[in-house]
């Protein structure tokens, strides 16, 4: 679950004729005005494709014949420009306005602050190019609502008075920002439509709608936080045999008598409690009673007050972020996703936003493909006996990680060193992570080994993106998802453009007869090329889009600037983060060490005391 900070910074006055009409409004509707009358002129952002956007155009039925407005405007539709915003009032949460968007008696619903805008557009987008226009986003600042306004996107103001920065998980906004979701179902039950209500760091890959309705007996049908599979087909889980908690980033609620009581205490247990995790409320009060089966929907169990009817949707198609990024449960299964939730991660918003650029389902600006200075890549190359021989233990992962750090490590000066954006390798795992001890993978799981494991299940994501000060840390070194070259998304003038490194042996027969002057042959690299060689060689190349080595083995010699060296080792030391977790120890954890190879013995062992409990660069 994404995370919010509370405050308001934007405090507009009201001008002319609208400051004498409306001059008896609270401040805060006058502050939120004088912002909104700045032309109606959208910023480039991330909108969908014209066909998607000519598929969407198309008002809701029950107002086909009505004049258009703000509530049935066709989606991905903008305002008129040089409009003003309608007035507060206009974007309060109403029947009308849910009426409006609704279809069947439905309604999918996501909320969030400006800090999320880019996740909020591509869960619409997701949502539009399925077909699935009868959508709602909540915003939580103004700035958001204004933003979605002007790309068309259905929004309302959940007058949450939230600034626009992201919060850490755990902290007080998130906590607030949880109570907020509690209380926007309570609004949204007694209007009487059915509610799909999502996190906003998921995305749908399928429309639920139909399987939703194969169910019309569930008052609540929720996601789960389940990673051994119950069942193997597409029905819903076992509840007999979940042992993971129910998770409240995706679920569907019918407006029941028993579902809204459910909701009405949710809120009343959240609000008693600022540090009160609104998922663990959820669980505590769906667990208050469970166990009785439902006469003829055996997929369903009485919950909470032993009348609510609860299902538990598949984690193999409903994926959280371990079913669907570590197991790959639905490919083993052969099943079809309907969605995917980022949990399971280790690297905040960053991590969540990465994840979703490795599966190739993040909807970028243009200019993420296409970097002023030009891309890095290389084969990783790694031996056979690193992956597949011998038992997966925590020795032989990390043998097979450590491997390919130093690759990294050498691509990492390369590309800061050439001014290029480095296109990471994809990383193989022979060990899970999790944040408990654990014998490897976790047991009943579909986990296979070795298996390709997300970024940040080594690196630190949230750490490579910061603006670290250029004084101690060097030059910012950008990067990219390993998938990048495969993205539809890639320009294809910047695929195109494209060089082959590959490396040979100084003074060697092969190295000398090459000039590099044949452009359809590999340009060859002597092994260890210095820090000028690097930048006289590929000098000549500054407008290649693309440089790909067929090794970083012995690329590179070092960096022949002291300083430069120490700035750059100051930097990528920060870069990887820990495994967690041997079993059975008070301090389980192992740190990465991005210099693993310069410590003669080092071997990946957790910390013995509390105080030898820190990364290698503290």
């Amino acid at each position: 679950m994404a995370a919010w900070c509370s405050g308001e910074s934007a405090k507009p006055v009201f001008v002319g004729i609208y400051g004498a009409v409306l001059g008896g409004f609270a401040v805060s509707a006058l502050f939120f005005l004088l912002s909104s009358f700045s032309s109606l002129s959208a910023p480039q952002l991330p909108l969908p494709s014209a066909a998607t956007a000519a598929a969407n155009l198309s008002a809701p039925q029950s107002t086909r014949a009505q004049p258009e407005t703000m509530y049935n405007r066709p989606i991905w539709k903008p305002p008129p420009r040089g409009g003003r915003m309608p007035p507060p009032r206009a974007f309060r949460l109403t029947r009308d306005m849910v009426r409006a968007r609704a279809r069947g008696g439905v309604i999918v619903v996501t909320f969030g602050n400006y800090a999320f805008l880019d996740f909020i557009l591509t869960w619409a987008r997701h949502l539009t190019d399925l077909g699935v226009d009868n959508l709602l986003v909540g915003a939580m600042d103004t700035k958001l609502l204004r933003e979605l306004y002007l790309r068309g996107v259905p929004v309302f103001d959940m007058g949450s008075k939230m600034a626009t920065e992201d919060a850490g998980w755990g902290s007080p906004t998130f906590h607030k920002m949880g109570r907020e979701k509690v209380l926007l179902i309570n609004a949204l039950l007694p209007f009487g439509y059915e509610l799909l209500m999502c996190d906003t760091d998921m995305v749908w890959l399928k429309n639920p709608l139909p399987y939703l309705a194969r169910y019309p007996d569930a008052d609540l049908l929720t996601s789960s936080d389940q990673v051994v599979p119950t069942v193997t087909d597409d029905s819903l889980e076992n509840w007999r045999e979940v042992t993971g908690p129910f998770n409240i980033g995706i679920f569907h609620w019918r407006p029941t008598e028993s579902a809204k009581r459910l909701a009405e205490d949710w809120k009343d247990l959240v609000l008693s409690d600022d540090l009160m995790w609104d998922q663990n409320a959820f669980n505590d009060l769906t667990h208050k009673v469970f166990g009785q089966p439902v006469e003829g929907e055996d997929d369903l169990v009485y919950s909470y007050d032993g009348k609510l009817k609860l299902g538990v949707l598949p984690a193999s198609i409903f994926c959280n972020g371990h079913t669907y990024f570590v197991q790959g449960m639905h490919q083993q299964l052969h099943l079809e996703p309907y969605a995917v939730h980022t949990t399971f991660q280790y690297a905040g918003t960053e991590g969540k936003r990465h994840r979703l650029r490795e599966a190739m389902l993040f909807i970028d600006q243009a200019s993420y493909y296409d970097s002023p200075g030009g891309f890095l890549s290389f084969k990783p190359n790694i031996p056979k006996s690193l992956l597949l021989d011998g038992a997966h233990t925590v020795e032989s992962h990390f043998a097979l990680v450590n491997y390919q750090l130093k690759q990294i490590r050498t691509a990492l000066a390369i590309a800061s060193l050439l001014k290029r954006t480095l296109v990471m390798p994809p990383l193989w795992c022979r060990l899970d992570r999790m944040w408990f001890g654990h014998p490897g993978v976790m047991e009943g799981t579909m986990t296979r080994q070795p298996f390709l494991c997300p970024m940040d299940h080594v690196f630190e994501v949230h750490v490579m993106l910061k603006d670290m000060p250029e004084k101690e840390f060097g030059p910012h070194i950008d990067f990219r998802e390993y998938s990048f070259f495969e993205n539809p998304s890639l320009p294809k003038q910047v695929k195109e453009s494209f060089l082959e490194v590959q490396l040979c042996d100084d003074h060697s027969s092969r190295c000398i007869a090459a000039n590099g002057t044949n452009n359809d042959r590999p340009l060859l690299l002597t092994r260890n090329s210095t820090e000028q060689e690097l930048l006289n060689v590929f000098s000549s190349y500054k407008n290649v889009k693309i440089i790909q080595f067929s090794s970083m083995v012995d690329a590179f010699g070092g960096f022949s600037d002291p300083d430069m060296q120490t700035k750059f080792r100051n930097r990528v030391k920060r870069y990887v983060g820990l495994w967690c977790c041997v079993q059975f120890r008070e301090i389980g954890h192992i740190y990465y060490d991005m210099y693993w190879d310069e410590k003669p013995g080092w071997k990946p062992r957790p910390p013995e005391t509390r105080e030898e409990d820190h990364p290698p660069w503290s």
